[in-house]
């Protein structure tokens, strides 16, 4: 391997690192966002900001803006999931603890999309993915606190980010097919595109405008962060980085978010972790390390 190609490897793996605690700590600032808007209006502003991002990135790295037009219907469905999606995010942060939140949404993402994949390719789990599956199943009951406070669930923003995993697992499915339409990030330009209009229809102008004439520095600051920083040109360096280092090693960074989420909440919002989190998070990830293991 020539020195060259050794540095660069080396900066991606940096840039993962970077990307993923980015990632993690969007959820502290859409906490934040969370006091200057109701979560239509700041899912329309985060969506419009990162399509004008993207398309700024889509200018500078020389990649088409077109589209095979057999990838409309995956578009218009991602569009209409990733809408539900951070609504989901946003009304969760708005009763909801950010660090909790994080961990819960980021360990159980990858679980359930696993799990809807066995049910429909209509496979029976190995021996890995069975043990995984159910070490999620307990990550997701302490999670989530359904054996000491059930009855909670409902009122601690909990069932929206459930919600919002099992929405993800679902766009996952869509997105996954995104390269056979074109470039993944002109397909994200898109869907961002569309996705800030469906929620404009819904926010309407005095939404948009109750928000904006509140918003000051720290309300700017944080969209800016969440939308351009972690959605586009973190989300863009995954792409990149999948297709140079391998799709089950970049995905591994993702095992940082869970982390980063508890990190930032903790440092910016003074939520310290409580055991719960800890324990489900390192039992989720876990969960995740055993599915992706190759069996023997």
């Amino acid at each position: 391997m020539s020195e060259d190609t050794e540095r660069n490897k080396q900066l991606f793996l940096v840039g993962m690192i970077l990307s993923m605690i980015c990632w993690g700590f969007s959820w502290t600032a859409g906490k934040i966002m969370g006091g200057y808007g109701d979560p239509l209006t700041n899912s329309f502003f985060r969506f419009a900001v990162t399509f004008v991002s993207l398309f700024l990135i889509l200018l500078f790295i020389k990649t088409p803006f077109t589209l095979k037009s057999k990838g409309m219907f995956d578009l218009i469905i991602s569009s209409v999931l990733m809408s539900i999606y951070t609504f989901l995010f946003f009304k969760g942060l708005a009763t909801g603890k950010a660090g909790a939140g994080g961990v819960l949404v980021t360990v159980l993402n990858p679980i359930v999309s696993y799990a809807i994949m066995l049910i429909m390719t209509k496979r029976k789990p190995t021996r890995n993915e069975s043990i995984g599956l159910l070490l999620g199943l307990i990550a997701g009951v302490i999670l989530l606190k359904l054996v000491t406070e059930a009855d909670k669930i409902f009122t601690a923003g909990n069932i929206y980010f459930l919600l919002a995993a099992f929405c993800w697992a679902i766009l996952s499915i869509f997105t996954s097919r995104a390269s056979r339409y074109g470039s993944s990030v002109t397909f994200s330009f898109y869907l961002y595109g569309i996705s800030a209009f469906l929620m404009f229809i819904f926010a309407g102008w005095e939404g948009a405008h109750a928000t904006f004439a509140k918003a000051d520095a720290v309300y700017w600051g944080n969209l800016f962060f969440s939308a351009t920083i972690t959605t586009s040109l973190a989300t863009t360096l995954y792409f990149v980085a999948t297709s140079r280092l391998g799709a089950s090693k970049a995905s591994s960074f993702i095992f940082l978010v869970p982390f980063s989420a508890a990190l930032g909440s903790w440092i910016f919002l003074g939520e310290i972790p409580q055991l719960d989190t800890i324990t489900g998070g390192l039992l989720g990830i876990s969960a995740v390390y055993v599915l992706n293991k190759k069996e023997r």
